[in-house]
């Protein structure tokens, strides 16, 4: 006994040993997929070809109730009721095959052709017993929706199209959870013989085969007659539609062949693509041929809007650049931070003047968009305007090492010089950033995520309520804007006319656009504020709100302010407000602008600032007030332009005095020069090399300034 039981059972452990063996882990491992990509409610954005030329969607998790319905009606009506294999189709195709003297039909089942379509084998009588030994391991291992599911995933739909999920947006343009119950009948009917019946070949056949699938749907019970008759008028699809092409860059960089969910909103894509799109085609006439745009929500910093470049349908070089995601020169976009910073830190307050003077740091000569200076700028002010000059001051008060690490924190990756590399121009364009950072860092204005630098959430109010004040009617065309939302919002523009940024925040949005080539050339007249910042506005419009504004926070400190000079208020001072101001501002220096009440600018401000405040008139300058320059700065390096003629060119120097009427006696390296009254300026030429230039008043007072000309 024991002996025959051995004789049976070993056979019996080895045929079920190789039974539960037989059948791969990955039914579908190796099959190339379509890369798909969509919005944060499963919306299609876009997808990409498989690697072998087919549409073929990931697979999918679930089957929609109609064309699970559809295609077991159709193909194995006892599915949920056998093990893999059908011994009653078995029978049934044996007696008509038999009768009919050739193959009419076969007794494959659902499950079974799963097999099949994962092996791709010839189908032979062989193949069909291997087949069904397979669907019966298959049924012992999943359950009948995800067998389902993997049909629906990989049966031919004809042409290159595979897969439920691709045949529903190739011939109806709708995901398969939208199908009608004709255009599920369709797609059950399809995989049955998709060479020879498919939506572009015998129609006839097709239409046949789905109206006879839906009266016995209709018979079944699965609908009403009113809804097979409706369903029966539908016509069937036409020429394959195009798949949604939404977001392209960032379908493009989702990883190949996998299924990825955004937080993208379909709907706000393509309102703003159109804006976007619209937008650019009107600036590509002037020069600009590409833009960029994204939108944030603050409530959880998620990108709901992405353009990376406009206007595919626009051939030209650069369309395929991802701007958004592209380092490119800041331009101004990056001041606010500095601001924030300076705020919090206790460097300055709102209104604290801040020299706008000539600058010249080992040839590093700032100028203003207007190249004019102002002599002394309220810090706001010089915010709102973007003023260059004030924001270089500001930048060597606060240090260049210091501000590249807040950036970082702030999240500009793209920074990866180091900060000597960068220097002062940091504040001007010198660095780079991409799109969709820099609009990420603003967000964070709003936002303050953890690890956030800027803390101080009077100074961070503060800098919102500069930019909301913004106005650059100079430079912005308003008639382009339908109207105009209030926003805080800032604008740049990078040397040689390259980059135009403009980056807005509303309490619930943050927006950044970019303008500009995508090869880098200049554009005459691109700026921020003429190019993106009507497109910014454009698209704050389109966007929801709930008419909240920033609220004032509490916290900080309350402390008596110059109105003259926006320092706290010294002892000289004479008119002053109390203000609400960051915690630290108790650091701030005291208004060093009055002595013996009287408020006095030193000279270089003042000959500048004189000009354009006439109701400036301190009275006559104190004894031991001398002379100063204004134009160079000490340790300048001075580039003199060349002449026509290849002769050396010329600089104008400038010197100011308290008293303008009195003489001021010139010297370059101790030898006179001449002199000058009331306008203190002389043109020189020095050689290449080091020098001194000293000037001297009547009372013996002098000043004196080292620079370099370059060779």
């Amino acid at each position: 006994m024991r002996r025959r039981a051995l004789l049976f059972g070993l056979p019996a452990l080895l045929i079920l040993g190789c039974w539960l063996c037989c059948l791969p882990r990955d039914l579908f491992e190796g099959t190339p997929y379509s890369t798909v990509v969509t919005d944060r409610d499963g919306r299609l954005l876009g997808a990409r070809i498989a690697a072998d030329g087919q549409w073929r969607f990931p697979p999918c998790d679930s089957v929609p109730a109609t064309y699970a319905a559809a295609l077991i009606r159709f193909e194995d009506r006892r599915f949920y009721r056998h093990p893999g294999v059908d011994p009653l189709a078995i029978g049934r195709a044996l007696r008509d095959n038999l009768g009919a003297g050739r193959i009419r039909s076969g007794a494959s089942t659902l499950t079974m052709q799963v097999i099949r379509l994962s092996r791709r084998r010839e189908r032979t009588l062989w193949q069909k017993l291997v087949e069904a030994v397979l669907a019966t391991r298959l049924e012992a291992r999943c359950s009948k929706a995800e067998i389902l599911a993997m049909y629906a995933s990989h049966a031919p739909f004809g042409g290159n199209v595979v897969g439920l999920d691709a045949a529903a947006w190739r011939y109806f343009g709708r995901p398969a959870g939208e199908l009608s119950w004709a255009e599920a009948a369709t797609l059950a009917v399809l995989p049955n013989a998709p060479a020879a019946i498919h939506p572009g070949r015998r129609r006839d056949r097709l239409l046949e085969k789905r109206n006879a699938l839906l009266r016995d749907l209709r018979d079944a019970g699965y609908l009403s007659a009113g809804t097979c008759e409706d369903a029966i008028g539908e016509a069937l699809p036409g020429a394959p539609h195009p798949l949604p092409s939404l977001a392209r860059h960032l379908v493009d960089a989702q990883p190949e062949g996998k299924l990825t969910r955004t937080d993208i909103d379909a709907t706000l894509q393509e309102r703003v693509e159109a804006v976007v799109n619209r937008c650019s085609d009107e600036l590509a006439r002037s020069g600009a041929a590409d833009m960029a745009a994204v939108v944030l929500d603050l409530a959880d910093g998620s990108v709901r809007a992405y353009v990376g470049n406009s206007s595919p349908m626009r051939l030209r070089d650069g369309m395929d650049v991802d701007i958004a995601a592209a380092p490119r020169s800041t331009g101004s976009i990056l001041k606010p931070f500095l601001y924030a910073a300076a705020l919090e830190e206790g460097l300055i307050l709102p209104e604290s003047l801040l020299p706008d003077t000539p600058v010249n740091i080992g040839g590093f000569t700032p100028h203003n968009f207007d190249r004019q200076f102002h002599g002394a700028v309220p810090a706001s002010e010089a915010l709102a305007r973007s003023l260059n000059v004030p924001a270089v001051h500001l930048l060597r008060l606060y240090g260049v090492p210091r501000f590249h690490q807040l950036l970082k924190d702030c999240g500009l990756g793209t920074l990866n010089r180091s900060s000597d590399d960068y220097g002062l121009s940091l504040i001007l364009g010198g660095g780079e950033g991409s799109l969709l950072d820099i609009t990420r860092a603003y967000a964070g204005f709003v936002r303050r995520p953890d690890g956030w630098p800027l803390t101080d959430d009077v100074a961070v109010w503060q800098t919102l309520e500069i930019l909301s004040t913004v106005n650059r009617a100079d430079e912005m065309d308003w008639r382009k804007i339908p109207s105009v939302r209030k926003a805080a919002w800032k604008t740049g523009t990078s040397y040689g006319y390259r980059d135009a940024w403009a980056v807005g925040l509303t309490p619930r949005w943050a927006v950044g656009v970019w303008c500009g080539n995508a090869d880098g050339h200049g554009v005459p007249a691109l700026t921020g504020a003429s190019c993106a910042g009507p497109v910014l506005f454009e698209l704050l419009n389109l966007l929801p709100e709930d008419g909240r504004w920033f609220e004032e926070p509490e916290g900080g400190m309350y402390a008596d302010v110059c109105l003259a000079s926006g320092f706290l208020r010294g002892p000289d001072c004479g008119d002053y407000r109390r203000r609400h101001l960051p915690a630290r501002a108790e650091e701030s220096p005291v208004c060093p602008y009055h002595r013996g009440g009287v408020f006095r600018l030193p000279p270089a401000m003042e000959w500048y600032y004189r000009k354009r405040h006439p109701e400036y008139n301190p009275p006559a300058p104190a004894p031991a007030d001398g002379p100063a320059f204004i134009y160079p700065e000490s340790g300048s390096v001075l580039r003199l332009p060349r002449q026509l003629d290849g002769s050396a060119g010329s600089a104008v120097f400038r010197a100011a005095h308290p008293t303008p009427q009195t003489r001021l006696w010139w010297h370059l390296d101790g030898e006179y020069l001449g002199e000058t009254q009331l306008l203190h300026e002389l043109r020189l030429a020095p050689a290449p090399g080091r020098h001194t230039l000293v000037v001297v008043d009547p009372q013996g007072r002098s000043a004196s300034v080292s620079f370099s000309i370059a060779g």
